[in-house]
């Protein structure tokens, strides 16, 4: 089985580059970037009305909690996707979450939309229950899509011959979908190492997605790693998964799981 994900190293925040490579494109990647299900949403909504996203991004998740009633304030560490949620009508500060100076507001709820695996577990749980108010909620979530299986090779294959000291691409007899898991136990060992948090509870939430082939190659530029490859590079890949895609009828519908942890502030 082959796998294009976050990466596997022990403490993938310190991976900088990669982690502030999205921003290279954040039209695409707004556009391309699936947002949360329903039912995740409303897990999220449910913890209190005034929110911090973490690594909000381009505002997908802001957006998305705004529309449920929410107040949300964005903390983003790329100057190039903040801007771009700014344009969307998201309140956003410029800081890594570890640097970000609260200045005394507190928060029902710190949350983090695929972004948490990019901030340090310990100390962005330590700063999170320190803005947290009593019986507010930490709230980091991320979703993890598995291609089908000759387009993942296609991709993985062409990407290895052109990075092949990357440590992205790679092979595993697990499926992308619950190794992703692994994120958010290390996180949660992050909250419990940091303390001031009751016992973090996992959670999963399955769900599926339909592309095009034009859809599928408008989205997968936006996945680490490929965001740093070079325009005729990543054309390359592209030209494979493409014809990968046109191998299985020009469409493919990819499942999705959103995992995520709740961890009540003491």
């Amino acid at each position: 089985m082959v796998t294009l994900a976050p990466p596997p190293a022990p403490e993938p925040h310190r991976h900088r580059r990669l982690a502030e490579s999205f921003g290279v494109d954040p039209q695409r990647y707004d556009r391309t970037r699936a947002a949360y299900p329903e039912a995740v949403i409303e897990r999220i909504a449910a913890v209190g009305p005034g929110c911090l996203d973490v690594g909000c991004g381009t505002g997908i998740v802001a957006r998305q909690l705004r529309a449920a009633g929410r107040t949300v304030l964005g903390v983003e560490p790329d100057a190039r996707m903040a801007e771009f949620a700014r344009g969307t009508g998201v309140e956003v500060e410029v800081a890594t979450f570890e640097a970000w100076e609260p200045a005394g507001r507190t928060f029902d709820a710190v949350v983090s939309g695929t972004a948490w695996h990019w901030v340090d577990p310990v100390a962005g749980a330590a700063k999170a229950a320190q803005v947290l108010r009593p019986g507010g909620v930490l709230a980091p979530f991320g979703h993890v899509y598995e291609l089908p299986p000759v387009v993942a090779e296609a991709l993985a294959a062409t990407y290895r011959r052109l990075a092949p000291d990357s440590p992205i691409a790679g092979r595993s007899e697990v499926s992308i979908l619950d190794a992703y898991q692994g994120l958010y136990v290390r996180a949660a060992d992050g909250v419990r190492e940091a303390g001031g948090f009751g016992e973090p509870v996992l959670w999963r939430h399955d769900w599926e997605r339909a592309y095009s082939r034009d859809e599928l190659l408008d989205l997968v530029p936006t996945s680490g790693g490929l965001t740093t490859l070079p325009p005729e590079q990543l054309a390359e890949v592209l030209a494979a998964v493409g014809a990968a895609v046109d191998e299985l009828g020009g469409t493919v519908t990819l499942p999705y799981a959103t995992w995520g942890l709740t961890a009540v502030r003491t």
